[in-house]
């Protein structure tokens, strides 16, 4: 997954269990073939009447009927698209026949009334059939049953779907209605299209929702920009509408290919990271509508190299389902809505299928990243992109997150990699056991340590970032961030009014072995600098404060907590400080590549950013 000559997690994981193994994903039928292999493993799960798939016990937040629902509705986003494109599925009667009983109220397996819960979800998948694949979903089907179907689809009119990307549900399943002549409800879903436009901001950006601190994630193109492009490719609903989902479309390419690196891989950041290769549905969904926001080529590369990334690494079971996790099966690293059928939200990455091998998408060759000179800012993310031949990286002001856990590891982190992925917390998060990586954490007397959540401000200054952050009372932290990938530079003003200490913490690093004394790991150590190497690259950190010196040292990562890497070590710092105002400042270094840049080639913070800092707070170090 890495560049030429570095191993990289994905080869050091590879082999294991995959349906995507062997495939080379770089034609129409592989796709295809890919897709099928994919679905395949799911067949010997179907209930009795079809209506449920039942892939594991997990304790997720829905009921059970809800899950097993997901099991059956989600591969639809691969499915359907194939049927779109022409090609065959063999298995057509067993959805048919699971449509027939889950929406017959008299039927044991009846998938129960719909209301405002993840049943929303997934009536999507089957709105999204009945436009697109019509012949296969709904043609075939007997009148008593195509009544049952268009009445259970049009119970989601009757509650207002979430206030977030959820709204899209209810479109996308009058779409299918409108498709087949059964749609009723137009003020339902002029209220939906209605909530959708709040969320919308400047240069083709979305908001996950209307308040003003919803998110800006992986949401805004693998749900509310493909669901966008997949009305405005139906031909159905308002051509005006259809007409600004694809301008918006149009511009937000521009700014999300830099979340990939060169080697196909995204920045994993917060949450739902399990859906895994529906980081592509948005380059997908542009060919599904025929829409070519960048060149096709570019499309293609960036839509390739991600699936093949994610085809070397274990991610599915013995048995072919795919797993909870992400590089890897961790339950752990979920969030509680997570269900064993929740992961085949990935095949929207195949919406592309929905286009004939005449399209031109699928005759361009791939083409590469543009190389980027200089870092970019995108301040509806909160982060500042750079990018190298081996990976891209954002420094991050944050954003909160308050409902799920592990907020902070997911929106807060300093630095987010493609390559060094972060780490969540466990049920206590101590500084030697890494989901530290990436943040400054702080503790007052025997406390919990207490990381970046709550964001009182942040800004972008060109290629600096900063925020103000409180993470206790009576403590305020200014933090500035800046540099170029391999590296970056921290410089925070710490506010308190009691005794604090420190752990300042780099990106997590993967290894083999008990432990880094034992094998896998060497560890360069001494009074203010740790750098780290394995296999899987280089990780360092250096002390550059000119007062309140720390301790360097490796912390070692609760096995599993990583979201790429099963084992891992960060390079640390540690310190013990007065009440009253302190400066911390360190220069972080992470590169899959042997020859990375030494960490003390790497010159301390420049003056600029010192500067930046002073304006925020008032002050900086005496002697810079």
């Amino acid at each position: 997954m890495a560049g030429e000559g570095s191993p990289g997690y994905g080869r050091l994981n590879a082999a294991g269990f995959n349906p995507l193994s062997g495939n080379p994903l770089r034609t129409r039928d592989d796709l295809v073939r890919a897709v099928r292999a994919l679905v395949e493993p799911l067949l010997p799960y179907f209930s009795p009447g079809a209506a449920r798939v039942r892939l594991g016990n997990t304790g997720v937040a829905f009921p059970d009927v809800a899950e097993e629902l997901e099991g059956f509705a989600r591969p639809l986003w691969g499915l359907v698209p194939l049927a779109a494109g022409g090609d065959a599925w063999p298995h057509w009667e067993l959805w048919r026949r699971g449509i027939a009983s889950g929406t017959d109220p008299a039927h044991p397996e009846y998938w129960g009334e719909p209301r405002r819960d993840q049943r929303m979800v997934e009536m999507a998948a089957l709105g999204f059939g009945l436009a697109f694949a019509r012949k296969e979903v709904w043609d075939p089907l007997a009148e008593p049953v195509r009544d049952n179907l268009a009445i259970w689809l049009e119970r989601i009119d009757d509650h207002l779907p979430v206030e977030s990307n959820w709204q899209f549900f209810r479109v996308l399943v009058n779409l299918g209605l409108e498709k087949v002549g059964r749609f009723r409800r137009e003020n339902a879903q002029r209220e939906s299209l209605n909530h959708l436009e709040s969320y919308a901001g400047e240069d083709g950006w979305y908001r996950d929702g209307a308040d003003e601190h919803a998110h800006v994630d992986w949401y805004v193109p693998w749900a509310l920009h493909t669901y966008g492009l997949i009305y405005a490719g139906s031909g159905l609903g308002d051509a005006k509408q259809a007409e600004r989902y694809r301008e918006r479309a149009r511009r937000f390419a521009q700014h999300h290919q830099h979340w990939f690196d060169a080697s196909g891989r995204g920045i994993p950041y917060g949450r739902s990271l399990t859906y895994r290769f529906a980081q592509v549905a948005f380059w997908s969904a542009l060919v599904l509508a025929d829409e070519e926001a960048l060149p096709w080529g570019r499309i293609k590369g960036l839509l390739l190299r991600n699936l093949r990334a994610w085809s070397e690494l274990p991610i599915a079971s013995r048995d072919g389902l795919l797993s909870l996790g992400y590089a890897y099966p961790s339950p752990g690293i979920v969030e509680p809505y997570s269900s064993s059928g929740s992961p085949y939200w990935a095949l929207k990455a195949f919406l592309a299928l929905a286009q004939p091998d005449s399209h031109p998408f699928w005759s361009a060759d791939e083409e590469p990243l543009p190389e980027l000179d200089a870092a970019v800012a995108q301040a509806p993310a909160r982060w500042v992109i750079s990018r190298d031949a081996d990976q891209a990286v954002a420094l991050s002001a944050g954003q909160p997150e308050v409902r799920w856990p592990n907020g902070p590891a997911r929106y807060a982190k300093l630095a987010y990699s493609s390559a060094f992925a972060f780490s969540v917390a466990g049920a206590e998060s101590r500084p030697n056991h890494n989901a530290h990586d990436s943040m400054l954490a702080l503790r007052a007397d025997e406390g919990p340590w207490r990381v970046r959540d709550e964001i009182d401000d942040f800004g972008i200054e060109g290629e600096w970032i900063w925020s103000r952050w409180r993470p206790l009372e009576g403590v305020e932290v200014v933090t500035v961030l800046g540099g170029r990938c391999p590296w970056h530079w921290r410089i925070h003003r710490v506010t308190t009014d009691r005794a604090l200490r420190s752990c300042e913490a780099g990106f997590s690093l993967g290894y083999e072995g008990l432990g880094p004394a034992l094998e896998g790991m060497q560890v360069e150590a001494d009074e203010g600098r740790v750098v780290l190497r394995s296999a899987w690259g280089v990780s360092a950190i250096r002390d550059d404060a000119a007062t309140a010196p720390r301790q360097a040292q490796p912390l070692s990562g609760v096995p599993g907590a990583n979201l790429a890497a099963r084992r891992t070590f960060a390079p640390g710092l540690r310190g013990e400080h007065s009440p009253g105002s302190f400066e911390l400042a360190c220069t972080v270094l992470a590169s899959e590549r042997p020859d990375a840049p030494a960490l003390d080639s790497l010159t301390p913070p420049p003056a600029e950013l010192w500067a930046l800092l002073q304006s925020l707070s008032g002050s900086g170090p005496p002697d810079q």
